[in-house]
């Protein structure tokens, strides 16, 4: 079993996403995710039938797979006959269309131009727009009906051809001007081509920020060898070409390639595409830099640490396409309406005709207009755009400021959010430890030596605070090292002395340690002594609580520090609920218990507190960008700073609020304009042009998510 994403092209709704994904479904794949907007499909490929076969099959829904980007290979494409070729985008075809449509309008205008009366006349200038309709929503049609799974082209191509074919028999009969509606044919066929065109625009700049971000993937690199006599030499490379280990320089001015660790030189560096950080950072010798970042002053020889998609570029955009091609809750209902919609549609129109002939003795000539205005209204599109978009817009909003959203359910989720829990060191405080105090019962080299030798076993903050305080103390050689969770150290010297280091949990043969402290040594169960370690509130933390108390969200501090120092944040920033002296197993009861009263949110540092992000019902990461932090929660802020989590929140609460709107809009048009065509309030040309911007509405909506104030 393996994983395949591809690109397909020619979706352009989501009832195209709903056919390959029901396809993919039918022939055995699993975790089919289908995001027709920037035209990504992922699934499970249990091999029960060839890739190949996948690909062809794909193609004969319609569309064509243009690359394998799991193995990085790029697909043939699909080879297209030479009128195609003249016709690369709907523009092309509304502009070939135009004219003849123009001229068929004309013969309508209050003065008549005679020899446009001519029926054979229309069907000639008629003929080529019909032609190229066909050849794209014909063909279109005639694919998805053929793998039983009808799409928005049957409707635009019934339509067209029920108006130009009742025209033909009009003309060859010569049944009179009262069966001659080559103009409502070759209307609809380019209003529709129009519509898609603005539609494509306005569904497109929905991932700009997406394809911004992309954009940084593939830079030349300046990659440094030495040649037979160890001499450094540097020449220009792909970035696909580096390799884990590769040296590489980079000076003022450029992009860095891949996901480095400096060996030399300092630089200004900015990584405003990736976390929004608008500040250069100064980095130096073993600092990492991110791939796709920019060195605004100096230069470093660097070492490739990741290449591909390891680097946090690579992950940030895996993260987004996936939270895309999410269906969250909201979207269910109307992915079930899409799959019925069109042959729902097809059988009103026939009601159409058969109430309006017969019911109401319409004339026949009314009766069919009526019924083609039904087909060509209808867009099952509009309810299909409605998540997509939006989402698009939410989340290139929110990766351009620095908040990375896993999946698109935690955005319908924020909605409900009254509570906030936040962890304390690492979160609400920098993390970035001194000591403050020390106090030992032995010789004090020693008492340093013993805890540098039990912390350098720990990835805990304190742990690597400890050892870099201390970095000048070399440790001694301890055996039976272990680590317990949330509590502290214990290891053997040579000697067989049991050394404990930790909270009070370590309390042991009536020693009664000092509360309040940091972390105390213990001897054989002996109290040998304590240090404190003190830490920076973060600058932005009380403006950030104070906002969230302004909107009414209670906020609660959940730390496994001591009762005196938790008090104190919490009495400092604000907070009147806190929890103290909390293990890791104790939060995630905690965690549990909150949200069984109400969902809250969890704002951790991505390490530590992984069970309790994992178990709210929003987990938020603060994140250095490292790899562990990126897979540790739903929401991740990338700028190691809290000032982002207004805009994660309102973001998530406002991106639902607009897939709720385009819901509306798209439940509303379908259900006043179908009524409207079947009653013969809308001509079918008028129809054709209400459907054909039906989506650019719900576009235009999404778009404003990106510029509207969400906090």
């Amino acid at each position: 079993m393996e994983k395949i994403e591809w690109r397909v092209e020619g979706m352009h709704c989501t009832n195209c996403a709903l056919s390959i994904r029901k396809y993919l479904e039918k022939e055995g794949q699993e975790e089919v995710k289908v995001n027709f907007i920037g035209g990504d499909i992922s699934f499970k490929h249990l091999g029960t039938v060839s890739a190949d076969r996948l690909k062809q099959g794909i193609s004969e829904l319609g569309y064509k797979v243009t690359s394998t980007v799991a193995s990085g290979i790029t697909a043939e494409p699909v080879k297209q006959n030479r009128f195609n070729l003249k016709f690369t985008s709907h523009l092309h075809r509304f502009l070939f269309c135009l004219p003849f449509t123009l001229v068929l309008m004309l013969h309508m205008l209050p003065w008549h131009i005679h020899f446009l009366m001519n029926p054979w006349i229309q069907l000639f200038i008629c003929l080529p727009v019909f032609v190229v309709g066909m050849g794209y929503f014909g063909k279109s049609a005639l694919r998805s009906l053929r793998k039983g799974y009808p799409n928005m082209d049957v409707l635009i191509a019934m339509g067209a051809t029920a108006a130009f074919v009742y025209s033909l028999v009009g003309t060859l009969g010569n049944l009179g001007p009262d069966y001659i509606f080559y103009e409502t044919a070759a209307t609809i066929i380019t209003l529709v081509f129009l519509g898609e065109y603005v539609e494509h625009i306005s569904v497109d700049a929905t991932q700009k920020e997406l394809k911004k971000l992309s954009a940084q993937q593939v830079v030349m690199a300046n990659m440094i060898a030495f040649d037979d006599k160890y001499q450094e030499q540097v020449f220009q490379v792909e970035s696909a070409q580096l390799k884990v280990g590769d040296l590489v320089l980079i000076r003022t001015g450029e992009q860095v390639p891949a996901d480095c660790k400096i060996l030399s030189g300092n630089v200004e560096v900015s990584e405003a595409l990736l976390t929004g950080e608008s500040r250069p950072l100064t980095k130096t010798k073993k600092d990492q830099l991110i791939g796709g970042s920019i060195i605004e002053d100096g230069s470093c020889k660097a070492q490739v640490t990741a290449v591909g998609k390891d680097t946090v570029l690579s992950t940030i955009i895996t993260m987004v396409k996936n939270a895309e091609a999410e269906r969250p809750p909201l979207q269910q209902l109307a992915d079930k309406i899409s799959a019925i919609f069109v042959p729902a549609v097809i059988g009103i129109a026939i009601l159409t005709f058969l109430i309006n002939y017969f019911g109401f003795h319409v004339s026949g000539t009314s009766s069919l207009m009526r019924s083609i205005a039904v087909l060509v209204i209808s867009c099952p599109c509009a309810m299909g755009l409605a998540t997509p978009a939006a989402i698009a817009v939410g989340l290139g909003r929110a990766a351009k400021q620095g908040v990375l959203f896993r999946d698109a359910k935690s955005l319908e989720l924020f909605k409900h959010i009254k509570t906030v829990v936040f962890d304390k060191t690492g979160t609400l405080t920098l993390g970035q430890f001194t000591l403050s105090d020390m106090h030992t019962l032995m010789n004090e080299d020693e008492f340093k030596k013993i805890i540098v030798s039990l912390e350098k076993y720990s990835t805990h903050p304190l742990a690597r605070a400890v050892i870099r305080i201390w970095d000048t103390v070399v440790p001694n050689p301890l055996f039976e090292v272990s680590e317990i969770k949330g509590t502290g150290m214990r290891a053997k010297d040579k000697e067989g002395n049991v050394w404990e280091l930790g909270s009070t949990d370590f309390y042991k043969q009536g020693t009664q340690p000092e509360p309040g402290h940091t972390a105390y040594l213990f001897k054989n169960g002996a109290l040998q002594g304590w240090f404190d370690l003190s830490d920076t509130v973060r600058p932005e933390a009380a403006e950030v609580i104070a906002y969230l108390h302004q909107k009414g969200m209670e906020t609660i501090l959940l730390s496994g520090d001591s009762e005196e120092k938790v008090s104190a944040l919490a009495r400092e920033l604000g907070i009147k609920k806190y929890f103290a002296g909390f293990k890791p197993d104790e939060k995630l009861k905690k965690i549990e218990s909150l949200n069984k009263i109400s969902p809250v949110v969890m704002v951790g540092d991505g390490i530590n507190d992984a069970p309790a992000l994992a178990k709210a019902a929003v987990g938020i990461s603060m994140s250095d960008a490292s790899h562990l932090a990126l897979q540790s929660s739903q929401v991740v802020l990338m700028n190691s700073g809290l000032k982002q989590l207004p805009l994660s929140m309102g973001l998530g609460k406002h991106t639902f609020l607009t897939i709720r709107s385009n819901l509306f809009w798209a439940f509303i048009y379908n259900i006043v304009a179908i009524p409207a065509a079947a009653m013969g309030f809308m001509a079918p040309r008028f129809a054709a042009f209400a459907m054909g911007f039906s989506d650019v509405v719900l576009a235009l909506n999404s778009l404003w998510l990106k510029f509207k104030k969400v906090t």
